[in-house]
């Protein structure tokens, strides 16, 4: 909540990738005015058509009507203001992270309420046996093939990260991006001055370095 108010005083757009789970973990962000969401693990056109029917209000979906939070400035936003925000600005992207899902992903990307496509390398390629090999044929042909069925059935498609080449992905029709994430720059940085300081503790005169050096540095 505290991220989507800061992204809110710098007019930033917020995605919040909710917990895989009930009504309430989807709905709670976006009360809170998280711009969308992203449902991860999504399996077939059933599961698609019930997160629609969560987080969409009628003719859309059945969210249930409240506006007296964040998102409706605390029913200060007029009804039908209200309601029209929720269905048409509000952006909910469904994750394809398993066979399951690339099955099922045309019947899913047809099914209508809902905005993007993302593909999870990561967890595709630990399900079908070969974990973290992201650039694996059938890693790749699978990327692929949830990015055709996003566009012929008109939703956008986001890539989890810039882990191909940029080129790649802007061919196959992906028009989001997420550039990185915060656990992968502080352990970037944390290894960054490591090796600034083991390259000072080797330039030190011999007299000078510690006789037992910590494996840290």
């Amino acid at each position: 909540e505290n991220q989507i108010r800061a992204a809110r005083l710098h007019d930033m757009d917020s995605l919040v990738r909710v917990a895989k789970g009930s009504y309430s973990d989807y709905i709670r962000p976006l009360e809170a005015d998280a711009t969308g969401i992203i449902v991860p693990h999504v399996a077939s056109a059933a599961e698609a058509r019930q997160i629609v029917e969560w987080v969409r209000c009628h003719p859309v979906g059945k969210r249930p009507l409240d506006g007296g939070n964040t998102d409706g400035q605390y029913c200060l936003v007029p009804l039908d203001a209200y309601l029209r925000h929720t269905n048409e600005e509000r952006v909910v992207i469904l994750q394809i992270e398993s066979p399951e899902g690339l099955a099922n992903v045309d019947a899913i990307a047809a099914v209508p309420g809902f905005n993007g496509i993302m593909f999870g390398p990561g967890d595709f390629s630990h399900r079908i046996g070969q974990a973290g090999q992201i650039d694996a044929p059938a890693v790749v042909a699978a990327r692929k093939q949830v990015a055709a069925a996003a566009r012929r059935h008109g939703k956008f498609v986001m890539s989890s990260g810039l882990f191909q080449p940029f080129t790649d992905l802007v061919a196959e029709g992906h028009q989001v991006f997420n550039i990185g994430a915060d656990v992968i720059a502080i352990g970037a940085y944390a290894k960054q001055r490591l090796e600034l300081a083991r390259g000072q503790i080797d330039a030190l005169p011999a007299a000078l370095k510690p006789k037992v050096r910590s494996p840290h540095a």
